[in-house]
C-alpha cells in the first residue's frame, strides 16, 4: 500500500522513527522482519538488550585545579580526541565521556549494535591496546580499567 511504500522510505532516512511507525499500523511479518534490531536476552528474557558497551576507566590525579584545569584530564583529552575518529567510524557507534570531580573517575564508553560488536571484540576491541598504553603513560592516571557492558535505552 502507499503507506507502507512511504514507511519504507522513511526508512531509508530515519529507521527508529519508521520501525515506531510499522509497530503502530501492524505492519506484514515480512516487512516487520526487516526492521526488527538484533536482541539478546538476559534475565530469562525481562531484560532484552542490542547495545554493548566497551567502557575504559581510570583515576586521575588533582593536581590543586580540579577538573577545571588539571594537566592530567587536559593529557586525557587530547588522547581522546586522538582517537575518538577511530571509535566513531564504528558501525553504529556513539561515544559517550564521564568525568567526576569528586572520586576523580575518567570514563569513555563506546555503544555499538551488537551486530557491530561481535567483530570489534574478536579484533580485541581496537584501538583499545594503544589507547589504554598511552592513558597509563599519562602522569597522574592510575586504576585503568576496561568493562563491557549492555547498554540499552528504557
Amino acid at each position: 500500500s502507499d503507506l507502507y511504500e512511504m514507511i519504507a522510505l522513511l526508512a531509508l532516512v530515519v529507521p527508529s522513527v519508521a520501525a515506531l511507525q510499522l509497530a503502530a499500523v501492524g505492519p506484514s511479518p515480512a516487512v516487520a522482519r526487516t526492521f526488527q534490531p538484533v536482541m539478546a536476552e538476559m534475565a530469562n528474557g525481562k531484560m532484552q538488550f542490542e547495545n554493548v558497551g566497551r567502557e575504559w576507566r581510570c583515576k586521575w590525579n588533582d593536581d590543586g585545579g580540579g577538573k577545571a584545569s588539571s594537566q592530567t584530564l587536559v593529557d586525557i583529552a587530547d588522547l581522546v580526541d586522538e582517537y575518538l575518529p577511530a571509535l566513531k567510524a564504528l558501525e553504529g557507534a556513539v561515544v559517550n565521556r564521564a568525568v567526576c570531580g569528586g572520586c576523580l573517575d575518567f570514563k569513555l564508553c563506546t555503544t555499538v549494535p551488537l551486530s557491530t560488536f561481535g567483530p570489534w571484540e574478536e579484533a580485541g576491541h581496537p584501538p583499545e591496546a594503544e589507547f589504554l598504553e598511552k592513558l597509563k603513560a599519562i602522569d597522574g592516571v592510575s586504576f585503568v580499567e576496561t568493562q563491557t557492558m549492555t547498554n540499552q535505552v528504557l
